[in-house]
């Protein structure tokens, strides 16, 4: 089971690698929110499907690789464990 403190921990990993391709602190829970709703609707997308839909969303400046993809689906599931 998760504690509160890996789910932190999981978002401040993310937080952290966002911030390390250049992204501005200031929008980085409106993209995690842009994301996250992306694979809420479809959980089956790949990563350059997934950028296509940012992209149509407005997130048109930032480029999502697929490891940062997995460590934000990691964070999702957590968040989702806590919330059970």
């Amino acid at each position: 089971m998760f504690t509160m403190y890996s789910l932190s921990q999981h978002k401040q990993m993310l937080m952290h690698r966002l911030e390390k391709t250049g992204m501005e602190k200031s929008i980085i829970f409106g993209f995690i929110s842009s994301l996250k709703s992306c694979l809420l609707n479809n959980p089956n997308m790949n990563h350059l499907q997934i950028n296509k839909r940012l992209q149509f969303l407005g997130w048109d400046d930032f480029e999502l690789d697929y490891h940062t993809l997995q460590l934000a689906k990691a964070c999702f599931e957590a968040e989702s464990l806590m919330n059970s």
